[in-house]
């Protein structure tokens, strides 16, 4: 989408997290509720930062951008991080029945996880959170802030709120 007159949102919230995180999963009440307060106006923006102790985070990554592309981004997120126990155990059959769970195509998920064509994606968002310095998950990055949640998230929705609240009093100046 190339209308640069459209209402692009004032502010944006990227989230570096992995699908198989109990962490990530815990962030996902202070994610709704931001997406509740703010709406359109703030855009969260799920980032892949897959760490080699969860066995499937880099499969649910490509998943989740499979999911995006069948226009079911956050259901999808939300669905899997709802799962992290089941995946941890049982792996990439969850992806699939997740998907098939909330009516996406199934066969085109699994296609997919085998020919790799969202692995670019996952990589790229994995090296840009090193490249800024994400250690840990869940982090935020919120008006060129990081805030790492992988240690507490204490206060952490406050302050994305603080930040966002400047962002947007700044755009209606």
């Amino acid at each position: 989408m190339n209308d640069s007159s459209s209402a692009r949102p004032a502010a944006v919230l990227d989230v570096w997290c992995a699908l198989q995180c109990p962490d990530c999963l815990s962030a996902l009440d202070d994610l709704r509720a931001l997406r509740a307060r703010y709406g359109d106006r703030l855009e969260v923006r799920l980032r892949h930062f897959p760490l080699e102790k969860h066995k499937h985070a880099f499969a649910a990554a490509q998943a989740a951008e499979e999911a995006a592309e069948q226009g079911q981004a956050w259901p999808y997120i939300e669905a899997v991080l709802g799962r992290v126990e089941e995946l941890d155990r049982r792996g990439e059959p969850v992806l699939i029945e997740v998907a098939s769970e909330l009516g996406l195509d199934a066969e085109e998920f699994d296609t997919a996880l085998i020919d790799g064509r969202h692995i670019l994606i996952v990589d790229a968002d994995q090296a840009e959170g090193k490249a800024i310095g994400v250690t840990g998950i869940p982090t935020y990055v919120i008006g060129g802030e990081l805030l790492d949640g992988g240690k507490s998230q204490e206060g952490l929705r406050e302050r994305i709120e603080e930040i966002a609240d400047r962002l947007l009093a700044g755009q209606e100046a």
